[in-house]
């Protein structure tokens, strides 16, 4: 990395990112799709790496749900481009909704290209229906938050 990463929160969890020819789009940068499995391949690292592992989700018979993602794209990645994607647990209700926050920066220029935050809901997996949060869940996400996020939308 040429520069310092300039990081909207503290201490992200990060995942390193080479972009490849096939992630991008017809116009040559990295489809809107790609941003997409880009967040939920660092989600689930962040989480396993708390201890919420997969395992943990088949124990207790619950998973976090995605409810909704908002992304602003602020400038394009392009093929072989090396990319730094950080995410941060940024709102838990203690019970039952979530939400994390995203940066990805390319650290040749230390643009940030896209902000992102995504809310999910407890849900069980059997029914797919809401549930309340098992207690490994909530031990585990609230002792992974950090202040300053954006949060749960109103």
């Amino acid at each position: 990395m040429t520069q310092a990463l300039n990081w909207d929160l503290p201490d992200p969890f990060t995942m390193t990112i080479t972009v490849r020819p096939e992630d991008t789009d017809r116009l040559g940068h990295a489809n809107n799709v790609v941003y997409v499995r880009w967040l939920e391949e660092v989600s689930w690292q962040h989480i396993d790496s708390l201890g919420m592992t997969w395992a943990l989700h088949e124990e207790t018979g619950k998973a976090m749900a995605i409810t909704g993602t908002e992304l602003d794209y602020l400038a394009s990645a392009n093929a072989g481009d090396e990319l730094v994607l950080g995410t941060w647990l940024t709102d838990w209700d203690g019970r039952f909704r979530s939400a994390r926050q995203f940066q990805l920066i390319r650290p040749a220029d230390g643009k940030t290209l896209l902000r992102a935050l995504s809310t999910h809901a407890c849900v069980d997996m059997k029914s797919q229906r809401p549930a309340r949060a098992p207690k490994a869940f909530a031990e585990i996400l609230g002792s992974a938050l950090v202040a300053g996020g954006r949060g749960l939308p109103g």
